[in-house]
């Protein structure tokens, strides 16, 4: 069957040279993955789900919630000689 897939660049290109050292076409290689991911799944197992872990509150504190980035890192190491 043919279809289309979107892979990162620089995962095909490595994908690419693994393919030229082992002398088999990218597809062997797209396939060889694709089985190896297919029979790591168990069957009937649920999905992963990431535990809810935020705190109480509500949210960023005035003045951080309207920061930049720079803002957050510089307090996020004030007093830590960072």
């Amino acid at each position: 069957m043919k279809t289309t897939i979107e892979i990162a660049d620089p995962l095909l290109r490595e994908a690419r040279k693994l393919a030229v050292r082992e002398g088999v076409t990218l597809r062997e290689i797209v396939e060889r993955g694709l089985r190896h991911v297919v029979s790591e799944a168990k069957p009937g197992a649920a999905p992963f789900k990431l535990r809810r872990a935020s705190f109480k509150g509500t949210g960023l504190q005035p003045g951080v919630r309207e920061g930049s980035w720079e803002r957050l890192r510089d307090l996020i190491y004030e007093g830590r000689g960072g």
